[in-house]
């Protein structure tokens, strides 16, 4: 799409706002009490069953239609990259100031829902849901604090590591947080069970599904991005003192799986192609990637899509203070590319379907105010200082993480993701026994 587009709605044509015409996230929503598909444009979101009942995608493919009048993604994501281009054109057309007549714009403008009024959904129906450990900078810098001499393992640049999460207790952007209660092990002392005393943030990027693949079928490298729907924000909340004390032999559980928070809008690969750079860098005597992870694209398998993460506290919003910027870094510092992911993920013949959830891990950069977490942050910096006089260490109760991305050149419209946040509440007091 021409970057010089501009939308008849004023808000799409802000330069500081995530959602012009070149951007077109899809996203769930409600409104006065109806749930439907919509699409961000500026401040407003195009109603897509809307524009199925007046007749304004006439002409495209059936079931293409009657995905956009579904109540969640997964019918349109499986559906592949032909019908979401045509989708996309017909949307541009209804929105673009150059070719929308006046007549089209009264139609169009009927159909548009303020973002204000809307309450954001979970996107699709998330079957599976698999996070990765996809940045070697945020892998060196954890793994050195548990093995100094040796901080990366063996496999860590041969394989994509990777972890089946919990796909029911992923929700949306704004949902509150309850800090988990687990068992942990004081360095002295017995184990004891109790809230989590060092929760902390992940900052990653989600990679949402479309078409899948048949079981015992596999995805080759040059396909892998066809299966692709769109990118969003992903917060792979961790209790790291449960996560010390249960993660061997087997990896993660109840550390990770009590929350995982994603932003409401995913940005269609087309909208990222301008941003596309070369794929993840090696070092000289790195090994290189196996045969069936080597793409036929590599020069452009990155994006070059800046990462940013806000706190503010409890004090902080009473006395009105403005949430800090806790670190900025960027999608590509990832060691394995998105394409990478996916075929790995089904190189043994592992299923993927319309909707599944694989998140990139942690994004860490190798520059100081890069880091994806606390605990690389704090642990190498010590306690992050608040206005108001505030430490952190790890999150506290009240605490709210915000995350944000954008992809911005010069000459260019800014493509953001919207915002994916979460305020930490209280730990239950249900009882166990």
């Amino acid at each position: 799409m021409a970057v010089s587009k501009r939308s008849w709605i004023t808000s799409a044509n802000d330069p500081v706002s995530d959602f012009p015409i070149q951007n077109l996230p899809y996203g769930v929503f409600c409104h006065r009490g109806e749930t439907r598909i919509g699409v961000a444009i500026g401040d407003r979101i195009l109603d897509l069953r809307a524009c199925v009942r007046e007749g304004l995608l006439a002409g495209l493919a059936d079931e293409l239609v009657a995905a956009c009048g579904a109540e969640v993604l997964n019918p349109l994501m499986s559906l592949g990259r032909g019908a979401w281009r045509g989708l996309r054109a017909r949307i541009t057309e209804l929105l673009d100031a150059d070719e929308a007549s006046k007549a089209m714009q009264g139609r169009v403008e009927a159909l548009l829902v303020p973002m204000r009024e809307a309450v954001m959904q979970l996107p699709a129906q998330i079957g599976d849901y698999t996070d990765f450990y996809a940045s070697i900078h945020h892998a060196t810098r954890v793994g050195r604090l548990f093995r100094p001499e040796n901080p990366l393992l063996p496999n860590y640049k041969h394989v994509p590591i990777g972890y089946h999460g919990r796909a029911s207790s992923i929700v949306v952007s704004g949902q509150e947080i309850r800090r988990p209660r687990g068992q942990t092990k004081p360095s002295a002392g017995e184990p004891e069970f109790g809230p989590t005393k060092s929760l902390d943030y992940e900052l990653e990027v989600g990679v949402f599904v479309g078409p899948g693949n048949a079981l015992g079928r596999s995805i080759p490298i040059a396909e892998a991005e066809e299966h692709v729907f769109g990118l969003c924000l992903v917060n792979d909340w961790s209790a790291r003192d449960m996560q010390a004390w249960e993660y061997q032999p087997l990896g993660p559980f109840l550390a990770k799986n009590f929350a995982t928070t994603i932003s409401p809008w995913i940005v269609p690969m087309e909208a990222l192609a301008p941003f596309r750079v070369r794929g993840p860098e090696r070092a000289a005597d790195d090994p290189a990637p196996m045969a069936h992870l080597r793409s036929p694209s590599a020069e452009t398998d990155g994006f070059d899509l800046t990462l940013r993460v806000y706190l503010e506290s409890r004090q902080m919003r009473q006395a009105g203070a403005a949430p800090i910027l806790l670190s900025t870094g960027n999608l590509r510092a990832l060691y394995w590319s998105i394409a990478q992911l996916v075929t790995h993920h089904a190189s043994n013949g592992c299923n993927l379907r319309p909707g599944d959830l694989l998140a990139t891990g942690t994004v860490s950069g190798a520059a100081t105010g890069s880091e994806g977490c606390l605990l690389e942050k704090t642990r190498e910096h010590g306690p992050i200082a608040l206005p108001g006089g505030e430490l952190r260490t790890f999150l506290e109760d009240g605490d709210r993480v915000t995350f944000r991305a954008g992809a911005q050149r010069a000459g260019m419209p800014r493509i953001g993701f919207g915002e994916c946040a979460g305020t930490i509440a209280a730990a239950s007091r249900d009882r166990l026994l």
